[in-house]
């Protein structure tokens, strides 16, 4: 099937670029990598009047850390330049854990971090990543930039906050406050499928303490799942294995699986506390994709 008839426009400035999405209002959408938008437009699930490709701006494919350790990431860096990233692999753990996981390398190649978020998949692996390091989104629009917590960015199934003359062009993690380790699990019935459960767990400690800590769902309910409770019961003590039983029990608790053609509910959400006891009992970070 092909996509409905569409204008396009490759503007060489942001502020050409809003200054089409105003004109477009709720029929235009912003072409970033593509690998979400484009599939649902050949199946006509999408039919947007003005795709305005935002791929010629000039500055939004890097990602950077700030002298405080504040990672930036801008809009058109791609999957597969977090995956190659040294610093991802020297100082955010989480990060370098779900990069090599995101789809496969075709889509790797093209899709962009940003624009993941963007999406709002609830089989999304990098929103739970996100989630789970308390990070941000920067929305710059006509009136100047607003950064918007990736907590309340996603309003639901494939919606977000963003307004439709903005665009979001930039992705924040904030600096950590201790040594940072974690890791991303994902559950998949082939490589590069969507996630069945998918766990992000970001950890910050000084000494045996754990500082702050984060622990996010991918595939089991609506949208992606903050493990809020379950991460705040690891924060102020040392890890120990009553403490990594009882943030997986609570994990698996605030999850909302459903019984489908991937597995049982009961399954998923036992799948929830193994991966987060994983992950947590091997706080130094990994990768390891799920059999």
């Amino acid at each position: 099937m092909y996509p409905s008839r569409f204008r396009y426009e490759a503007p060489r400035s942001l502020d050409e670029a809003i200054t089409l999405l105003r004109e477009g209002g709720d029929d235009a959408k912003v072409l970033a990598g593509g690998q979400s938008l484009v599939p649902l437009m050949k199946l006509r699930f999408a039919s947007p009047e003005l795709i305005v490709d935002i791929n010629n701006l000039p500055g939004l494919d890097y990602h950077r850390e700030d002298p405080d350790g504040t990672l930036h990431v801008g809009a058109l860096c791609r999957h597969v330049d977090l995956e190659r990233s040294e610093l991802l692999k020297s100082k955010q753990p989480t990060m370098a854990a779900a990069a090599p996981l995101i789809a496969d390398p075709i889509v790797r190649n093209r899709g962009t971090l940003v624009g993941s978020l963007c999406h709002a998949d609830p089989q999304g692996d990098w929103a739970s990543v996100a989630l789970a390091l308390g990070g941000s989104i920067v929305a710059h629009g006509p009136g100047g930039r607003r950064t918007i917590k990736v907590a309340d960015f996603v309003t639901g199934p494939f919606q977000n906050v963003l307004e439709p003359d903005e665009i979001a062009v930039e992705a924040i993690i904030p600096a950590a406050r201790g040594a940072r380790a974690g890791g991303y699990l994902k559950l998949e019935r082939r490589v590069g499928d969507f996630a069945t459960v998918g766990v992000a767990v970001a950890i910050e400690t000084s000494g045996d303490t754990v500082t702050r800590a984060g622990i996010a769902l991918t595939g089991v309910g609506g949208s992606t799942i903050g493990a809020t409770a379950a991460a705040e019961a690891l924060v102020g003590e040392p890890l120990t294995e009553q403490k990594i039983e009882l943030a997986a029990q609570l994990a698996a608790d605030v999850s909302r699986p459903r019984t489908d053609h991937r597995g049982s509910a009961e399954y998923k959400r036992h799948i929830v506390h193994t991966f987060v006891v994983r992950l947590l009992s091997r706080a130094d970070g990994f990768a390891e994709r799920a059999a």
